[in-house]
């Protein structure tokens, strides 16, 4: 018998990768802009990490409470269509039969070959065959609301903890450019990382990442500097 092999892709990560990259993406930038534009208002420093505490803490609620109620209406859809889908084929066999059929042959089998294959997998599980070639829906692509929910809220509080920490290291006066410059840096890193695991080139995602971050300092260092001025 010969050995199986067994292969491990790189989309398997896409569901928690996506919600760990946007997690820290926002804890960083979210963070270090709120904390760039209070310091930049001439701020101290207590009122500046007070300020990036409440962020951190508000963010991470809000990215679990975000990310659980989007990824959740994608399982109500999801579900929704599954118990259509198995309401079918308790009722119409034959026309679900034919159905998938039609799916392999516009992938390029014989229509003979493709009942058999159709006949084959509804035998062994009708509704996961229809649900994986008719409607899309995987094990891998399955939505997973607390999973997205807890991963985005632990990884925006690790990324909102860099500016915190950079703010609380640097001396007063240097707040600002302390913490762009630190949080430029760790967004470069962050996008390298998740390229990596995703197996995608650095550049791009890097390139990404530290020019939003870049105009988002930027914009919140300015608001901050006017009404600094302004009082």
């Amino acid at each position: 018998m010969a050995p199986r092999h067994l292969e491990r892709h790189l989309i398997q990560r896409v569901g928690w990768l996506r919600a760990a990259v946007l997690g820290a993406n926002d804890g960083i930038v979210s963070t270090a802009s709120l904390v760039v534009g209070v310091a930049a208002a001439s701020s101290g420093r207590g009122d500046v990490l007070l300020a990036g505490a409440a962020g951190l803490v508000a963010g991470a609620f809000s990215m679990a409470a975000g990310e659980y109620v989007s990824v959740s209406s994608q399982a109500d859809t999801e579900n929704a269509d599954l118990a259509r889908e198995r309401s079918e084929l308790a009722t119409q066999p034959a026309f679900e039969r034919e159905e998938l059929a039609n799916i392999y042959v516009a992938r390029g089998l014989d229509t003979g070959l493709a009942l058999q294959v159709a006949d084959q997998l509804m035998a062994k599980d009708a509704l996961a065959a229809h649900a994986r070639d008719e409607l899309g829906i995987s094990e891998i692509t399955a939505a997973r609301p607390i999973q997205a929910a807890v991963t985005s809220a632990l990884t925006f509080s690790a990324g909102a903890a860099l500016p915190l920490a950079a703010a609380l290291m640097a001396p007063e006066r240097q707040i600002v450019a302390a913490v762009a410059a630190s949080s430029i840096l760790f967004l470069a890193l962050l996008g390298a990382v998740g390229a990596r695991a995703g197996g995608a080139s650095l550049w791009k995602p890097v390139l990404r990442v530290t020019v939003w971050g870049a105009l988002a300092l930027g914009a919140t260092a300015g608001v901050g500097a006017l009404f600094g001025v302004a009082a």
